[in-house]
């Protein structure tokens, strides 16, 4: 009888849950530790600079969670292409950091505030502009990243 196998991210490359972390994890551990407190503060921050009645468009969610998505594009592209070594890059910018910037549970929230709130017509903005706007910033981030690479690329070998 075979026991199931958890899937593991493969940037992460940590223990199923439950396992033990081999001596080898715990770098990548304490890179996604410190990475999600430096951008779950940040997400705080931004937050608490730019506050919403219940009733009112989320700006702080929104600019925070489309901002998150445009730097996971130049953030990958990135990794890629110039630090493609890098075995904690990823875990602390990418999954700790941005992960912790990012949320998609505070997004829900304000859609369900805004419902409670009587408000109705936000909770449906805030839910459609969301992922109308995160999707192509993930491309802009992409295409931008690619961009700037591929010209200092050929910059630099003439």
């Amino acid at each position: 009888m075979h026991e199931p196998v958890a899937p593991v991210d493969s940037d992460v490359r940590v223990p199923a849950i439950g396992a033990e972390p081999r001596p080898r994890a715990w770098p990548v551990l304490a890179a996604i530790s410190a990475g999600g407190a430096l951008g779950a503060l940040t997400r705080h921050s931004i937050s608490t600079a730019l506050p919403h009645a219940p009733a009112g468009f989320p700006w702080s969610t929104f600019l925070i969670n489309v901002s998150g998505c445009l730097l996971i594009g130049v953030l990958m592209t990135s990794a890629d292409r110039l630090w493609a070594g890098r075995r904690l890059l990823r875990p602390f910018w990418g999954v700790g950091v941005l992960g912790g910037y990012t949320t998609f549970s505070t997004y829900v929230m304000d859609i369900h505030s805004a419902m409670q709130a009587g408000a109705p017509g936000v909770a449906l903005l805030s839910t459609a502009a969301t992922p109308a706007a995160a999707l192509p910033a993930v491309w802009a981030g992409v295409s931008v990243a690619d961009a700037v690479l591929t010209w200092a690329r050929r910059r630099r070998h003439g």
